[in-house]
């Protein structure tokens, strides 16, 4: 196993030479010699690269085309070369490798592997997105199948991940604004990060872990006002497996201040919308019940003013 990390290092490391350098396929075969000799010379695994790396290559269109429609905020020129080639190898294991060789939960584990080791600090992130919602279109195969080592975990006894998110409002004259986050799938949503997972705060309080995440996300110094919903959903990992991860959002007031967006996987912009505006945006179906709440109680404020 560990052979073939180092084999799909080697073919990774082609493809980016390939894209850089714009090579025929006869001189990208050449290369990859080249680099199998110089990085992995006991590998014995040259059939698996060369199926690799001409699968890839000769798939190029069809992969590029789900990758633009998977992340249609991010144009193929604009994402990282190395980001970009991990997707080719793994879109393609996942896509068109043989299931039973590679499962898929397989193939996007070792992408973002591979991305974490030659990409940036957020490309692990960015590639588990994407490949994750390609896997969401194809109707997770093998989600179902029970692992020799690991068993289905009953719902209530998955580790839970607390996280905290706020709908971040600001006054400007007499407008209302909201501050929202866009990802790479197209829609808008609402700042949220982890809450205690570094020992160093690992005993925040929800507000208090809030209040940290949406600083470092959008730059923002904000104020709870007061709870506003929760909501909770399964998410599963390949290496750590399932999880609950339960979100606590708050309303929370911000000065008017330039939104300035953490740079970082799965989110690409990030701005204030007035309150009236905000409710023609396309928001994931679990963030209208709590969009909503907050826009009621802006409501009920205003129209108590009046009276």
């Amino acid at each position: 196993m560990a052979n073939r990390h180092l084999s799909r290092s080697v073919v990774l490391q082609t493809l980016f030479e390939w894209d850089f350098r714009s090579l025929s396929l006869d001189y990208t075969r050449d290369a990859l010699h080249r680099n199998v000799s110089e990085f992995a010379p006991a590998a014995g695994d040259l059939p698996f690269m060369e199926s690799l790396l001409t699968g890839a290559i000769s798939r190029k269109t069809d992969l590029d085309l789900i990758i633009t429609k998977a992340a249609p905020e991010w144009p193929l020129e604009r994402i990282a070369p190395v980001d970009r080639n991990v997707l080719r190898l793994g879109l393609y294991e996942l896509l068109f490798a043989d299931r039973t060789a590679v499962p898929a939960k397989v193939a996007i584990n070792e992408a973002i592997e591979l991305a974490k080791s030659f990409g940036g600090e957020n490309s692990g992130r960015f590639v588990n997105g994407v490949l994750g919602a390609v896997y969401k279109e194809l109707g997770e195969p093998g989600k179902d199948e029970v692992s020799k080592k690991k068993k289905d975990v009953p719902y209530a006894d998955m580790p839970v991940q607390r996280l905290g998110g706020a709908i971040v409002y600001a006054k400007q004259g007499k407008d209302i604004y909201l501050a929202l986050v866009h990802d790479i799938f197209g829609h808008w949503t609402l700042s949220k990060g982890k809450i205690g997972d570094a020992p160093e705060i690992a005993n925040e309080t929800t507000e208090e872990g809030t209040i940290r995440e949406i600083k470092e996300e959008l730059g923002l110094d904000i104020k709870i006002i007061e709870k506003i919903g929760e909501n909770e959903y399964v998410a599963s990992d390949p290496a750590t497996g399932k999880k609950r991860k339960h979100v606590t959002y708050f309303l929370a007031e911000s000065p008017f201040a330039e939104v300035k967006l953490e740079q970082k996987g799965g989110l690409d912009d990030a701005r204030w919308f007035r309150l009236q505006d905000a409710l023609e945006l396309n928001f994931y179906e679990d963030m209208l019940p709590i969009i909503q709440k907050a826009v009621e109680k802006f409501s009920i404020k205003s129209n108590a003013k009046r009276l």
